[in-house]
C-alpha cells in the first residue's frame, strides 16, 4: 500500500504533434522503468503499442504507465492530442490529480489544446507547463509563450529560462536556485554551473516577476515579500505549490524529451507543485437512493467508491474496466455494489496498467488507478462502491458525432461480424454511433472524424476479422404533395374462372409538416363491404412507401376513401388493395409531387477571425443563418442546413479554420427541395434503380 500524499496522477495534455508520448517516455526513462527510451518514430514506444498508432505515429488512445520518483509513484496518462481523439482524453481528466500541458511556440495555439485547457479548468486540475522540442525552438521565445497564455487567460510563470537555442540548446536555468544546468548528450545527466553571462539580467528580471507573481496569490506572502522585496526557497517553493493547487499559477519548464534536457528537473516539479489525490479536495457525487448530493473524503480508509473512466478491450485479458479509486479500498474476489443498474459485482482480477502489459495486483486503495478484468455490467462512467455506503458518481461527458459513412461489408459472412465487432468497440469508445438507417437499408457509423471512422474500419478488419467499404451515406429524402385531387383506382380482371373485382374513389391532401399519413375511412350505405376496407388501405400505404417520383417514402399525406362499388362473387381484399394502390397514384400524378429534404440544426464555434469565411460558405450550402454568440474569442453560429450539403462538413470546416473550429448538428426538420435540384435527385434516384435492376 502506497501512502495517498505520494501518489500523482498526471496526464500528459496538448494538442497532437507536440510530443506529448516522447516526453513520457523520456520520463520512463529517467525514472529507470526502461532502460532504452522509446521512440515513436521507430514505433518502440511503450504508449502507442497498437499496430494503428504505430503506423500513424500518433496516440489514438490513452494509455498508462507508472515510475517512482522521489519516493512517490507518478503514473502517467499519455493521452491522444488531434480532434477526432478528444473524447478519450476529456473523460480521462477527472481521474487525473494533475497535469502536465506540453506545447511547442511554433504551432501557437489551437482548437485542441484550448478545449482540453477548458476541460481542465472545469475539473479543477492543477497544470504545469511544459515547453518542448527545446532543439527546434527559435530563441525568441517568450512572446510565443506569453501569447498562449493570453489566449487562455491563464498567468502562466517561468520557473526556468532556455540555455541556447535550437542545435545549441543545452539546458535550462533554475530562477528559483538563480542556477544553471548543463546537460551532457542525450543521456539526462546534468551538472550545475554559474548562469552565463549573457543571461544574468534576463534572469534577474524574470526572477523579480516570479517572485511578485508568487507573493500575489497569499496575503502573508506579499507582506513578507514588500518588506524584504525577496522570499526565502522555502516560502517561494510552498508559494508555487499553493497557487499551482488553486488554479492561480502555472509553472513554465523548458527541455527537450528527445535528448532528455530538461525531464529531471519537471519530475521534481510534479512531485514539488501538483497535488496528490487528497489535496484535489473530497468527490461530489449523489446519493443513488435518496437522490441528495453526496460528498467523498479521499480516504483509504473509508467505504469503498471507485469511478470507472475508460473501457479497454485486450486480446488476452477481456474486457478492462479502468478506474480510480476514490476512496477504501477495492480487493479481488470482493463484492462491490453497482449503483447505476443496482447490482451487485464480484471483482475479479485486478491489473495496474503498464503499457500494454499489466501488473497483477490484489487490491488496490484510495488515489489509486487500477484496471478490473471481466466485470459484467460495468460500463465507462459507472461508479462501484459498498452498499451500506451508497454514492453514484456523473458519467462520462457526451460527445454528438460529426461524420457518418455508409458501411458495405464485403462479403456475406462480413455482414454477420460487422455489427458484432462494433459493438465490442463502442464498449471501448462511446463516441461511435451504429444504426442501420430503416429508409436506405444501410448500416450507417457515426464518429468524431474521418481518421476516426478510418481507424475503426482497420481495427474492425484486424480485431474481429470484418472487411468494410466506406461510402457517403444516402440522403433519405422523402416525397410529398402540394395539392387535393381525386381519383378512382379501379382494378377488374376476367381471366377464365373466379375473376378479381376492386372499384375505389378516393381523395388525397397535404397534411402539416411532420404529421405522417392519416387514412380516413368515409364510406356509407356500404359501397365497399367493411372487411374490404383495411386492404385498401394496406395497398395505399404500399404505394406510399414506393413514393412516387424518385421512389423515396411519401408521408405528410390524409387519404380518404369516399366511395366505390364492389362484386359479390369477384371481389376480393387483394383486388381492394390493388385498387387502392392504384387510386392513390392516380390522385398523386394530379397533386403537385414535391421532394423533401432533411434539414439540419448546426452549432459551429469558430475563431473571431474565419467567421465571415464560414458564413459565407453556409449561405453558399443553401443555409440559413439563424443568429451568433460570442464566447470568449470564438464565435457560435447558429444556422439550419440541408443534410446533402453537409455530409463531409467536418473535413470542410477543419480547412476553413485551421482546425480551430468545431460544430454540432442535429436533425431539424424536413423542406421541400428547390425545383431545379429535385429534377436531379429523381434522375440520380432513377439511374440508381436502374442500375440495381441490372445488377
Amino acid at each position: 500500500m502506497v501512502e495517498i500524499d505520494k501518489l500523482r496522477n498526471i496526464g500528459i495534455l496538448g494538442h497532437g504533434g507536440t510530443g506529448k508520448t516522447s516526453l513520457g517516455e523520456a520520463m520512463l526513462f529517467a525514472g529507470g522503468v526502461s532502460q532504452r527510451m522509446g521512440r515513436v518514430e521507430d514505433g518502440t514506444s511503450v504508449f502507442d503499442f497498437e499496430p494503428e498508432e504505430i503506423r500513424r505515429r500518433i496516440s489514438l488512445s490513452t494509455s498508462f504507465h507508472s515510475l517512482s520518483w522521489k519516493k512517490t509513484r507518478v503514473t502517467l496518462a499519455d493521452t491522444p492530442g488531434y480532434a477526432a481523439f478528444l473524447p478519450d482524453s476529456i473523460n480521462c481528466i477527472r481521474a487525473m490529480s494533475g497535469a502536465v500541458f506540453v506545447f511547442n511556440p511554433s504551432a501557437g495555439l489551437r482548437v485542441e489544446s484550448e478545449r482540453l485547457w477548458s476541460r481542465a479548468n472545469e475539473c479543477a486540475l492543477s497544470r504545469l507547463v511544459f515547453v518542448g522540442k527545446m532543439e527546434r525552438e527559435k530563441s525568441n521565445i517568450r512572446e510565443a509563450i506569453e501569447g498562449i497564455f493570453n489566449g487562455l487567460e491563464a498567468k502562466g510563470v517561468f520557473l526556468q529560462l532556455p540555455l541556447g537555442a535550437e542545435e545549441g540548446f543545452k539546458g535550462v536555468v533554475d530562477l528559483l536556485l538563480m542556477k544553471a544546468f548543463v546537460f551532457e548528450g542525450d543521456s539526462g545527466k546534468f551538472s550545475p554551473c554559474e548562469i552565463p553571462e549573457d543571461l544574468k539580467k534576463s534572469a534577474q528580471e524574470m526572477r523579480i516577476q516570479l517572485l511578485e507573481s508568487v507573493a500575489e496569490t497569499d496575503d502573508a506572502l506579499l507582506e513578507k515579500y514588500l518588506e524584504s522585496q525577496d522570499l526565502s526557497l522555502e516560502d517561494l517553493k510552498k508559494g508555487i505549490r499553493a497557487g499551482t493547487v488553486s488554479g492561480k499559477l502555472y509553472p513554465v519548464f523548458f527541455g527537450s524529451a528527445l535528448r532528455q534536457i530538461g525531464v529531471a528537473q519537471l519530475l521534481d516539479a510534479i512531485i514539488d507543485y501538483l497535488p496528490s489525490p487528497p489535496d484535489r479536495g473530497e468527490a461530489e457525487g449523489k446519493n443513488p437512493v435518496t437522490g441528495e448530493a453526496e460528498r467523498r473524503k479521499r480516504d483509504p480508509g473509508g467505504p469503498l467508491a471507485a469511478y470507472v473512466f475508460k473501457t479497454i478491450i485486450d486480446p488476452f485479458a477481456g474486457k478492462l474496466s479502468v478506474m480510480e479509486v476514490i476512496s477504501g479500498k477495492i480487493a479481488t474476489d470482493m463484492t462491490a455494489y453497482h449503483p447505476n443498474k443496482q447490482t451487485k459485482e464480484k471483482i475479479g482480477q485486478l491489473l495496474r496498467l503498464e503499457g500494454k502489459k499489466q501488473e497483477p495486483v490484489r487490491e488496490a486503495y484510495a488515489g489509486e488507478i487500477v484496471a478490473a478484468a471481466k466485470l459484467k455490467d460495468v460500463a465507462s462512467g459507472d461508479t462501484l462502491c459498498e452498499e451500506r455506503a451508497p454514492i453514484q458518481f456523473d458519467g462520462l461527458a457526451r460527445f454528438t458525432p460529426l461524420v457518418s459513412f455508409a458501411l458495405e461489408p464485403k462479403t456475406k459472412a462480413d455482414e454477420e461480424k460487422v455489427p458484432q465487432g462494433l459493438h465490442r468497440m463502442m464498449e471501448e469508445d462511446p463516441t461511435i454511433e451504429m444504426h442501420r438507417d430503416p429508409q436506405t437499408r444501410e448500416f450507417i457509423l457515426a464518429g468524431m472524424g474521418q481518421l476516426h471512422i478510418e481507424v475503426l474500419v482497420e481495427k474492425l478488419k484486424r480485431k474481429y476479422g470484418a472487411e468494410v467499404e466506406l461510402k457517403a451515406p444516402k440522403v433519405p429524402y422523402k416525397e410529398t404533395i402540394k395539392t387535393s385531387a381525386s381519383a378512382q383506382g379501379k382494378y377488374k380482371k376476367q381471366s377464365g374462372g373466379r375473376g378479381q373485382y376492386g372499384d375505389t374513389w378516393i381523395k388525397i391532401e397535404p397534411m402539416p409538416r411532420g404529421k405522417g399519413f392519416e387514412f380516413v375511412d368515409d364510406i356509407v350505405g356500404g359501397a365497399i363491404p367493411r372487411n374490404y376496407i383495411p386492404s385498401v388501405e394496406k395497398g395505399i400505404r404500399e404505394a406510399m412507401a414506393e413514393g412516387h417520383s424518385a421512389g423515396y417514402p411519401m408521408v405528410d399525406v390524409r387519404v380518404t376513401l369516399y366511395d366505390g362499388s364492389y362484386h359479390d362473387v369477384d371481389s376480393s381484399d387483394m383486388a381492394f388493395k390493388i385498387a387502392g394502390s392504384m387510386g392513390f397514384k392516380i390522385a398523386v400524378e394530379k397533386a403537385r409531387p414535391v421532394i423533401l429534404e432533411p434539414v439540419m440544426h448546426m452549432e459551429i464555434t469558430v475563431p473571431d477571425e474565419c467567421m465571415g469565411d464560414v458564413i459565407g460558405d453556409l449561405n453558399s450550402r443553401r443555409g440559413k443563418v439563424l443568429g451568433m454568440e460570442t464566447k470568449g474569442h470564438a464565435q457560435t453560429i447558429k444556422a439550419q442546413v440541408p443534410m446533402a450539403e453537409v455530409l463531409k462538413y467536418a473535413q470542410d470546416l477543419h480547412s476553413m479554420t485551421s482546425g480551430r473550429g468545431g460544430f454540432h448538428m442535429e436533425f431539424a426538420r424536413y423542406e421541400e427541395v428547390p425545383p431545379h435540384l429535385a429534377e436531379r435527385v429523381i434522375k440520380e434516384a432513377k439511374a440508381a434503380a436502374e442500375a440495381h435492376g441490372k445488377a
